[in-house]
This record gives C-alpha cells, structure tokens and sequence, in this order.
C-alpha cells in the first residue's frame, strides 16, 4: 500500500510539475513576445510623411469579379506617384478585356499577360517575379485581387514606414466577418497568426510576412536572388521571402487602421483546410531557429490543454489547482490579447476567447499532420 501510494504521489507531482512547466514557456511568449505588440502605437507619421515612387504589385488568376470590385480602389490611392502592375497570369474568363477596359480610364495601371505553356507549369512566384521586373520604381507594395484597402491612405502609410531606411514593411490584412464558426476559426487563427508575426518583427526577428499587404524594395529582391532558394516550393511568395532575407534593422511594421487591408474570408472548411496546408508547407523551409520557435509555441499551448484535461481526470479533488492554473493563462491572454484585438480590428471574438483558443489550436495540429502527407499543393 505505501508503494501505491508513493506512486500516485509521485504522478500527481509529475503532471502537476509538467502542467507548471508548460504554462512557463507559455507565459514567455505571452510575456515577452506579444506584450511587445500590446505595448505598440499605430500612430499616424503624416507631419513626417515620406512617400517615395511605388509600384503596387497583384497577381490574378479568374479574378475578374474580385477586380472589377477592388481594383478601382487601390487605383484611385490618395498617392502623389505609382503604378499598378497587374499581372494577369493565365486567367479564363474574361479578366482581360477587363483590363483593356481599365487601362483606358488608369494611365497608371500597366498589365502584364502570362500564356499558358504545354511545358512550362509555374506557380505565384513566376508571376510575382514578372511583376516585379516590369516595375519602374524602387519601393514595392503587393496585395491580392479579393484585397480591398481600408482607406484611400493606405499607400501612404505603407510608403511612410519606409521612413528609417527599412527594406521591408509588414503590413496587416484581417478577413472580412460573416456568421458562422468557421469565420469565427479563420479571424481568430489570422489574428493569432498576424499577432505572432509581428511581435516577433518587433522583437528584432521577423520570420513571415502576408501577402495580401507587403513592401518591400525591389533592390532587397534582387539582392536576395529573389525566389530561387524556394521556388520550387508551390506557396511562400511572402513568408519565405520574409524569412530568407528579413534582419532585425531592415523590417518593420504598419498597422494603422487605415492601412489595413481586408479579404474575403473562405466559406467552406475545405478551401480552408487547403489554404492552411499551403502555408504548411512553405513553412518547413523557414530558418531552423523559427520552426523550433514556432513548434515550441505551438506544443507548449497543445500540450497544456491536454495536461489539464489528464490532470482533472486523475485528480478531481484538485480541481482547484488546475482551474487556477488554467485562469493565470487566460487571465494574462486576457490582458494581451484584447489590446491587440483592438488594434488589428477583431471584433466580435473577444469573449469567445477560451473556447477559440482550444479550437485553434486543436485544428492547427490535426491539419499540420495531415499537411505531412500532402504531396501537390497548386496556388490556383
């Protein structure tokens, strides 16, 4: 009997010893990682305002709806001098007498035709690489064609961060909001990602950036040999590029409402889920130190639920011990995290908080597994 009970007692310090040690490297990257974004001030650099020659870069593929909708918006940009290059990469509908039309209303938006090849497949890169070559100036900004700026002054504050010499600017682009729980899933898992990136950026060790709202210098691409180290990767356009060349004094952020960017959330979990192994698979070429970051980040937080949930199991008279473990984390989440939902714009999922988080969390892992076994991704 004394040895059953020294091994219960010896289990119930060890799970209660592993629940203590994971929610440490929790409150690190709460603490001393997106603290860094709560604590940032979007302000507004206009009395400073710098705003250099731009060529703003999208990509389409049968996007002829999406451009007749976004297009003119980022055309008519309150900005002294750019262009758009709009590259239009094999589209089958009509998205090309669209652009005739354009051109003739827009003296800065140039077209750039990519023709299917019998022998040539290529993917995003391609494009990206056409459209930057055809740019004039020296200060790039990307977005997509199911991409609609917040104001017209989002060029403004994409170009002003610039301001110190930066080469890189990551911007932000939360999805629109619909009903549903997979919209509630695909605004927190964004918001949860974006929040990850940019604190990291903040902290002097960028590893991502988004496509849908991106700068850089057309110098820094060329410089960095562009997309050749990973272009036989389907995706990473963005985040690879972030990853390959972004040092602690060449990138920095612009998060300021009116230079957000926002998207057409997917509507199915099935798009989502492709979407998601996409961005999966780019991922396992980011510089070893940020996958170790990112896998701790992401086991820790897994591996917490789960010792809490055995924990209550085995032990229910220490019920209070676990809750009170579980609400240090959320508490501090709460103090984090809802500053941050502020200034990204998430609205609607602050007191969905808890239960988003387990979801998030739950289907980041089970489609990272599955991820594993995905042997062609396709951009379109």
């Amino acid at each position: 009997m004394d040895i059953l009970n020294q091994i219960t007692e010896n289990a119930l310090f060890l799970i209660f010893g592993i629940c203590g040690l994971l929610l440490a490297f929790q409150l690190y990257f709460l603490l001393f990682v997106y603290s860094r974004l709560t604590c940032y001030k979007a302000v507004s650099k206009q009395d400073k305002a710098i705003t250099p020659p731009l060529s703003v870069i999208i990509c389409a593929r049968n996007e002829e709806e999406n451009l007749r909708q976004n297009l003119p918006k980022i055309l008519n940009q309150d900005y002294p001098e750019f262009e758009v290059i709009l590259v239009n990469d094999f589209s089958e509908d009509d998205t090309k007498w669209l652009l005739k039309e354009l051109c003739t209303q827009y003296q800065h938006l140039k077209v750039v035709e990519i023709a299917e090849h019998v022998r040539l497949k290529h993917g995003k890169k391609f494009a990206v690489s056409l459209g930057i070559k055809g740019a004039e100036h020296e200060h790039l900004v990307f977005t997509d064609a199911d991409c609609i700026p917040q104001s017209d002054k989002w060029l403004r504050h994409m170009a002003n961060a610039f301001g110190r010499g930066e080469e890189i600017v990551l911007g932000y682009s939360p999805y629109l909001k619909k009903p549903g729980f997979l919209n509630a899933l695909i605004r927190f898992e964004t918001f949860h990602t974006a929040m990850s990136y940019l604190s990291y950026a903040l902290k002097g060790n960028a590893y991502m950036g988004v496509g849908r709202n991106l700068a850089y210098t057309k110098s820094l691409f060329f410089r960095g040999k562009g997309f050749a180290a990973h272009m036989h990767i389907p995706s990473g356009d963005d985040d690879l590029f972030v990853n390959q060349n972004a040092t602690p004094h060449n990138t920095t952020i612009c998060i300021h409402p009116e230079a957000q960017v926002w998207s057409e959330p997917k509507t199915t979990f099935s798009a989502y889920s492709q979407q998601k192994t996409r961005h999966a698979g780019a991922s396992k070429a980011y510089r070893p130190s940020h996958r170790r970051m990112l896998a701790m980040q992401l086991i820790s937080a897994a591996l917490f639920y789960i010792a809490v949930i055995i924990a209550v199991v085995l032990y229910p008279q220490y019920w209070y011990v676990v809750l009170g473990i579980y609400l240090l984390r959320l508490l501090i989440q709460v103090l984090i995290y809802f500053p941050i939902m502020g200034k990204l714009q998430v609205k609607g999922l602050k007191w969905g908080l808890p239960f988003l988080d387990v979801a998030y969390y739950g289907y980041i892992c089970v489609n990272g597994f599955f991820a594993l076994f995905k042997k062609e991704v396709k951009w379109k």
